[in-house]
């Protein structure tokens, strides 16, 4: 089980990563196996669960008008691995070549995600009582995860290993407490309807996260410093604030009484 002291128990319990147990933290939470609604025992992907998860990969695809080809898709993230908990999404990556839309790779990124948010935002598929969140990926693009499983191909490309961490407390709480002050002073700004700096403040601060973030999962895996401190953001519900402030500020900016 994970080293935690009661310290980093109630940073945990505040984000609301608890079950019912206060000793109970199933975000770090690591089984001895995959997700059974997902796998088998001998961790292949449920046949029907596959093929529903492909046609809504395809249904995106087709609908949003994407204009290229699928080279694979990919389950990821926790369901994909041993720390898996009843609140995981189920990651699902639609790889596709960007360049064969237009060359201008950073326009199309934008265009796609946006098109991937709009998907995620009007619908709500579960799949065993799990949430379903499309990705877009592009085949070129660096991914890093230590489980991924590719269901065109129907086995592994990583497959995970069981790991124990020792997460240490101050580091995380630093960090998140910096962010936090940070979109509280955004916060602050709005309210005194300084639009303008809140909005480029809070741009900021959004590419700072997910800089970090990245960072985090690259150098340190899914228990790096960097990236407890954005999973607390995110429970907490501190970058939705961070990003309806950013909204926000922009619509307060650009209007005209």
């Amino acid at each position: 089980m994970v080293n935690l002291d009661r310290k980093w128990i109630r940073f945990l319990k505040e984000a609301n990563i608890f079950d019912t147990d206060p000793l109970n933290l199933p975000f770090f939470e690591v089984h001895d196996e995959l997700n059974p609604l997902l796998w088998s025992e001998d961790e292949q992907i449920n046949p029907e669960i596959a093929d529903v998860l492909k046609t809504i990969a395809e249904d995106f695809v087709e609908n949003a008008e994407i204009g290229a080809p699928i080279l694979d898709i990919t389950i990821t993230g926790s369901m994909a691995n041993y720390n898996w908990t009843k609140y995981s999404d189920i990651d699902l990556h639609i790889l596709i070549n960007l360049r064969d839309i237009d060359s201008n790779i950073e326009l199309v990124k934008k265009l796609v995600d946006n098109q991937r948010i709009n998907w995620n935002l009007t619908h709500d598929i579960m799949v065993n009582d799990h949430e379903v969140e499309i990705y877009v990926q592009d085949m070129n693009e660096k991914h890093v995860s230590s489980g991924v499983y590719s269901l065109l191909r129907d086995k592994w490309i990583v497959k995970p290993t069981i790991d124990r961490p020792i997460v240490e407390f101050e580091p995380v709480r630093n960090k998140t407490d910096a962010l936090i002050g940070k979109i509280d002073q955004i916060e602050r700004l709005f309210h005194e309807e300084r639009h303008y700096e809140a909005y480029d403040y809070a741009k900021r601060v959004k590419k700072k996260i997910k800089r970090m973030r990245q960072a985090g999962l690259q150098n340190g895996g899914i228990y790096s410093i960097e990236n407890l401190a954005f999973k607390y953001l995110r429970n907490t519900n501190y970058l939705e604030k961070l990003s309806d402030l950013y909204n926000m500020s922009y619509d307060r900016m650009l209007s005209v009484e």
